[in-house]
């Protein structure tokens, strides 16, 4: 007898803003599916996702799981209020008996569950959220964007640890190898409509390539029809005019049919106008150090960063890399030594947490406004463009706090004109600018 699915979703409808995010959407999860969940920034993984775990409620449609079936959801942010240590927070959910499954994944993580969240890393912060849910094991666990502030050895013990893991999972993920190594099979949304691939994460891209090719390919021979209809209706209905009238209602429906189908997201193009001339000299650090209580974060150090350079900080969770780029940035005073920034430095930060941006402000104005230097941010859209368009189709109406975090971190980018990013790749499309396709 065939068991059944860890999860099944059935006509899910979704609206925001009056743009329906997903329509008629369905999908199964099986047990033991190992799944990445891919698709273009804002096309909706979060929310499908939420969608999954019963945190955000669809406007159509059913989500089904069996008895006894528990459903672990890793959202973006955890929420560590109300919680004096990371601790707290990863053994929140569990019998003071089961204590010891979060002190196991905290040693495999090499997390400190006595640190305070407030004084943590973003790192840290995510293993804690890593080791509660790891510690719950449930039957189907759903990551979001798992990997973004781990270091490169948290990354490989949370990659073995869900290969040894019996349960199955679906991830959201931009990082290419992780899925590689992790994934067994596909959901690509697209469009507001789930498709599914099985096998490895590396034949995905030749696999949506010949989508797209049938579906242009489709695309042109129903564009050929319209034409030859529309001559029809235009040189040949007068004769048996009232036999013919189906015909033209036929060819009212193609019409119709074609415009309803949704165009896939282009390629966005990019003009940087040349700034003001400034130094050579970017940023010098002389003697910068810093210490916490009884913990040295940067022993005396020395850094010159001249015009062009672009320099990497590297280093495990928690070690300062944020502490000492603050630091670089004038946000946070050494405790000793000095930072001399060059002449005419137009200083701009893309943090870990967006802290820049307004919650409450829309997305366009986020990227087009900003009160303290009026008039100097310009969009221009291209040709027979909307003004939204020229930002990859953001919703104008939509607020900071219900963009997903790819968008949020998207806008960041778009406001800044460097030198400074604190995990600027977090939350990063899998497809760079350029590789934007658009329809014939």
């Amino acid at each position: 007898m065939a068991r059944a699915p860890l999860l099944q979703l059935t006509d899910i409808s979704l609206t925001f803003g009056g743009n329906p995010v997903f329509s008629d959407l369905s999908l199964v999860v099986q047990e033991g599916d190992r799944l990445a969940l891919v698709g273009r920034n804002g096309s909706g993984k979060s929310t499908l996702m939420k969608v999954m775990a019963r945190l955000t409620e669809a406007d159509t449609g059913r989500v089904v799981t069996p008895d006894g079936v528990r459903v672990g959801y890793m959202e973006q942010d955890p929420d560590f209020a109300g919680f004096a240590t990371l601790g707290d927070f990863a053994s929140a959910t569990l019998d003071p008996a089961e204590a010891w499954r979060v002190e196991a994944a905290a040693e495999g993580l090499k997390l400190k569950l006595e640190a305070e969240p407030g004084r943590a890393s973003g790192g840290e912060r995510r293993r804690a959220a890593l080791a509660r849910l790891l510690a719950e094991a449930p039957e189907l666990m759903l990551l979001d964007e798992p990997t973004n502030h781990l270091d490169i050895e948290a990354i490989g013990w949370l990659e073995r640890a869900l290969l040894d893991s019996r349960a199955g999972f679906v991830l959201i993920s931009h990082d290419r190898a992780f899925l590689n190594a992790l994934a067994r099979g596909t959901l690509w949304l697209d469009r507001g409509v789930v498709r599914r691939m099985d096998g490895a994460f590396t034949g995905f891209e030749p696999w949506r390539d010949k989508i797209w090719e049938d579906e242009d390919q489709a695309r042109h021979k129903l564009d050929r029809k319209i034409k030859s209809e529309a001559r029809w209706a235009v040189e040949g209905i007068s004769a048996r005019r009232k036999r013919n009238q189906g015909r033209v209602r036929a060819l009212a429906d193609l019409r119709a049919e074609r415009a309803s189908q949704i165009r896939r997201q282009g390629t966005a193009e990019m003009v940087l106008e040349a700034g003001t001339q400034t130094g050579k000299r970017v940023i010098e650090a002389r003697g910068i150090s810093k210490t916490y209580g009884d913990q040295v974060i940067l022993q005396p150090f020395d850094l010159r960063v001249l015009r062009g350079d672009r320099v990497a900080f590297v280093g495990p969770n928690g070690a300062g890399k944020t502490t000492l780029l603050t630091m670089l940035t004038g946000q946070l005073a050494p405790d000793s030594g000095e930072v001399i920034l060059g002449t005419g430095i137009e200083m701009a930060v893309f943090d870990q947490t967006r802290a820049q941006l307004d919650p409450e402000a829309t997305l366009w104005d986020s990227l087009t406004k900003r009160s303290a230097e009026p008039g100097q941010r310009v969009v221009r859209p291209g040709p027979g463009a909307r003004p939204a368009q020229a930002c990859g189709g953001l919703s104008q109406g939509i607020p900071v706090r219900r963009g997903t975090g790819a968008r949020a971190g998207e806008i960041a980018v778009g406001r800044g004109k460097g030198p400074a990013a604190s995990g600027a790749d977090h939350g990063a499309d899998l497809e760079p600018v350029g590789a934007g396709r658009t329809d014939q």
